[in-house]
């Protein structure tokens, strides 16, 4: 039997920690047990504990000696830090790729906001958004700008989510067509090769964002205040 390579053990763990942090299944705060972890996913400590290391290389989870991981919880400074960052350095990732991309594409694009339409569940709608916004991304020719741009994306996306299953069904109903609107706007402004409305769209979008989770982190940290 060919032994699988402890790096690709570890890579395997990493994505599906990742994937349970970003759709928000492990929570802000939460401490991960390594032994539990590497119990449930059939292998060692050891690629769970280098796995563990990326993801704090991504801004993921913490590690402290004496007290194990645990998933990050950003301050609502950091969060407010990632959506300005977002704002400042996607429009550059979008021109980037822009000047790469082709007909085909735009085509490949206006499907994915095609598909959007369907999405309903605030899960569906994050995928949704990251599989667009991704896409109008995927001719850059900088792969640091990339990972910087991916790497803030992670701070905030769990706070998205959470904040979308907070709202009320008008209130979810109204930031999903917010979003399916926002997208339809910038994938337009790419088929017409128009850079500055492009940009000027994204940043809109990257702005309403904010100001929506930001507002529910704040809503947050009132009613913990209230308890106390």
């Amino acid at each position: 039997m060919t032994k699988i390579p402890s790096e690709a053990v570890s890579e395997r763990v990493a994505a599906i920690l990742a994937r349970r942090i970003l759709s928000g299944e492990l929570a802000p705060g939460l401490r991960i047990k390594q032994d539990e972890l590497a119990a449930e996913l059939n292998t060692s400590r050891i690629p769970v504990r280098d796995a563990l290391r990326i993801l704090e290389s991504r801004g993921l989870v913490t590690m402290r000696a004496n007290t194990g991981a645990r998933v990050v919880a950003p301050a609502r400074s950091d969060i407010a830090a990632a959506f300005d960052i977002r704002e400042r350095l996607e429009p550059l990732l979008l021109a980037d790729s822009m000047a790469n991309f082709g007909a085909e594409d735009v085509e490949a694009l206006r499907a994915v906001v095609r598909a959007g339409e369907t999405a309903t569940t605030p899960e569906d709608m994050i995928e949704h958004g990251r599989e667009f916004h991704w896409m109008t991304y995927s001719r850059h020719t900088s792969t640091l700008l990339a990972t910087m741009v991916e790497r803030v994306w992670d701070v905030g996306q769990a706070f998205v989510l959470g904040t979308w299953k907070t709202m009320d069904a008008v209130a979810a109903e109204h930031a999903r067509q917010d979003h399916l609107r926002e997208h339809h706007m910038l994938c337009e402004a790419i088929a017409r090769r128009e850079l500055e409305t492009a940009q000027a769209a994204l940043v809109l979008h990257v702005r309403r964002i904010r100001a929506v989770v930001l507002g529910q982190v704040e809503a947050m940290h009132r009613a913990q205040a209230a308890r106390v």
